[in-house]
């Protein structure tokens, strides 16, 4: 199987590319300057600059743009917004590494955990773009997305147990009653979803056993 992971030398992405390396896939990173990341073959160009000829070929392309800065709330989704327009039509799957913002906490998905949740102010900016990203992606009906958010405490540096949860559109929380995850134990599911293909587009969320 063939992936391109965009924004591979971020922390997320890294992780992602490391682990569908060692499943054996045939791995691009998608950087903007020297590849960091354990993939072969690399594509060095803004994200916002690739093209439909960029991803032709591949099976799947990761959307893993991070960004903590106050302009996250535009640059998030306009990422996801232009992976989707350059995959419109074709057969390849994008999956987008998603945030929990958007996750609904009750049965009648009429609150989201950013409804309820006291959020640092620094954070917003990428909680709700975010949840902008995943209003947006909701619009393409032909593209075959799957969006997933992590937990709500996403811990980079969190061990790689091997385990999760998998969840919906509701928020999970494990048997501690916690909501995490690592973004070790992320990537695994990530790439779970890339050989699996079952949650076209969905929303899908993950959390440590």
């Amino acid at each position: 199987m063939k992936i391109a992971v965009v924004a591979a030398n971020g922390k997320a992405g890294k992780l992602i590319v490391e682990e569908a390396v060692n499943r054996g896939m045939d791995v691009t990173a998608i950087v903007r300057g020297e590849n960091k990341t354990v993939a072969q073959k690399a594509i060095v160009k803004d994200l916002f600059d690739l093209t439909s000829e960029d991803l032709s070929g591949f099976d799947v392309v990761v959307d893993a743009y991070g960004n903590w800065t106050p302009e996250a709330i535009d640059l998030i989704p306009a990422a996801t917004v232009h992976m989707a327009k350059v995959l419109t039509g074709s057969n390849t799957r994008l999956l987008v590494v998603g945030g929990a913002g958007s996750l609904y906490v009750d049965p009648e998905h009429t609150k989201t955990v950013v409804d309820v949740t006291p959020f640092p102010e620094a954070a917003m900016p990428v909680v709700n773009g975010h949840g902008k990203a995943l209003e947006e992606l909701r619009k393409f009906d032909n593209v075959n997305w799957t969006y997933v958010s992590p937990a709500g405490d996403f811990q980079a540096d969190g061990e790689r147990t091997g385990k999760y949860i998998l969840g919906g559109e509701e928020l999970v929380l494990n048997s501690k009653g916690e909501s995490v995850i690592s973004y070790a134990d992320y990537a695994i599911a990530m790439v779970d979803e890339i050989e699996s293909g079952k949650h076209i587009k969905e929303r899908i969320s993950v959390v440590s056993e």
